[in-house]
This record gives structure tokens, sequence and C-alpha cells, in this order.
């Protein structure tokens, strides 16, 4: 039998060289992400790039060494970031921006989170994978903000319960159904219990089409807020939730209709004509 000479052990290759760097992320209940890393070669200097999706806003933050020889950056609640998607990066001195992949996510302390409503807005920042499996941010600020919670939809009705913060619920309070084709806006009575709300819609009164639903919680007077669901660790709620759908008749025949999220996870209603 002949023996075998021993191996060497493999090389790192080009390839393993060319991966990019990966961020783990935890969320805290206030608002606030931190992100943490592997060593980037020299620390100093290093930052986590947050870059919004308009080209022209730009949020750095210091990487600084934490334990196991990772890399912190750390992007609290009290620092503002404008609405909108945010793509991540990790920059080396006067290095180029590298794009960030997502790591783990730890957004336990984002289910089911009450804010205060103290500051008068409402901060939420999800970390995310896009299509491309890059690291983002989703971030909302809202200032009042109506969160939607539970939705039912009836044989010919949907109700909707809610909370709203930063304001407070008059009796003149509303919500307003808004088309977005031009349409005649309706409103809903709103009955509320302190910060929690409810109403309904009723779904044969509205011509086909998309309905968004703002709520009105000082009447015509006061701010007109875009009813949203926001405060959970879902990112893009428009796949995650998917609500059965009304057929009702209506003058001009039957419709479909039922509630939906946008891409930016505001509550709207949808109308279109029913396929036999």
């Amino acid at each position: 039998m002949t023996a075998l000479a021993p191996q060497a052990a493999p090389q790192p290759t080009d390839e393993d060289d060319a991966m990019p760097p990966r961020a783990d992320c935890t969320a805290d209940s206030a608002g606030g992400l931190t992100f943490d890393m592997t060593e980037l070669g020299d620390a100093g200097g290093t930052h986590l790039v947050l870059r919004h999706r308009d080209g022209l806003q730009e949020v750095r933050l210091p990487l600084s060494p934490a334990a196991d020889g990772r890399l912190r950056a750390a992007l609290p609640s009290s620092v503002e970031l404008p609405e909108g998607r945010w793509d991540a990066y990790a920059q080396t001195a006067d290095g180029e921006p590298e794009r960030l992949t997502p790591g783990l996510n730890d957004l336990r302390s984002l289910v089911d989170r009450v804010p205060s409503g103290a500051r008068g807005h409402v901060a939420v920042r999800i970390p995310y994978a896009t299509k491309h499996g890059n690291l983002s941010v989703r971030s909302w600020l809202r200032a009042p903000h109506a969160e939607a919670g539970e939705l039912h939809i009836g044989e010919d009705e949907l109700d909707v319960r809610g909370r709203v913060y930063g304001v407070a619920l008059t009796p003149d309070a509303y919500v307003e159904l808004a088309g977005r084709e031009g349409q005649e806006a309706r409103r809903a009575e709103v009955h509320g219990d302190g910060a929690a709300f409810g109403f309904t819609v009723a779904l044969p009164g509205l011509p086909q089409g998309v309905w968004d639903l703002w709520l009105h919680p000082a009447g015509a007077a006061g701010p007109r807020v875009r009813i949203a669901r926001l405060l959970d660790d879902i990112a893009d709620k428009k796949p995650i939730f998917v609500y059965p759908k009304a057929t009702v008749e209506t003058e001009h025949g039957p419709v479909t209709a039922g509630p939906y999220y946008t891409r930016d996870n505001d509550l709207s209603v949808t109308v279109t004509a029913a396929t036999s």
C-alpha cells in the first residue's frame, strides 16, 4: 500500500477575502439600534455609515472595540433618523464604504412595543435584509402617530382598533377615508377610551379604488394623522399581513373590498369589481 503524502491546509482564496462584512443588530424598546461586527483591520477611524435612499442624507456612527474582538456602533433613539430606507455600509479610515450584509437580528424588544409618546413622536427603526441580501434599516418618525391594532372584516364592514400617540383624542375625532383617484372623501365616526380608539368602515358606501385611512384626533381643526402599523418587528407588512376580502353589493354592482398595508406600512382599503 502506498502511503499518502500529508495534505497542505487549504489557503484563503480571493473569494474568501471578498466576502462582505456582516453586522448583527439588536433593537431596544426605546427605538435605538446597536450594530456588532467583526474587526475590519485597523479599527482606527472606522465608521458604520447609514445612507438614505434619496442619496442626500447620511448618518455616520463610530465603530469602537467591544467584547470578543468585535466592533460596535450605537444608534440611540435620541439621534434623529428621518423617515425612509437607509442602506448600511462599513468604512475604514479613508477607504471606500463597503455594503454590509445582515447577521443575527435581535428584535424581541420591538414585539408589542408600547412607547410612552412623551416626546410627542414615535421613532421606529427596523433592520432588514434587502432582496439583494444587504443590510438596510427602515425608519419611521411620526408626530403624532396612530397605530393600527386589530382588524375585523365582517360581511359588509371593517372594524379597526388602534391607539394614538403624541396627541389627545377629543369628542370631535373622526376618521377620513381619502380616495387616491380624487373621489369625495368619506368619514367614519370614532369612539375612544383614553388613547385607544375604534371605528367602523361601511364597505358598500365606497366606490372602486384605493382609500387611505387618516385619523383626525381633534376634528377638522387638528392634525391629520396617517393610520399605520409600525410597532412590531416586521419591516414590510404588505406580504405578511394578508386579510380576507368581503364581497358586497353596491348600486354599481358587486365589489370585493378589504384592508391592506402599503409598502410604508400605512393602512388602506381597496375596492375592486367582483369577478364571477
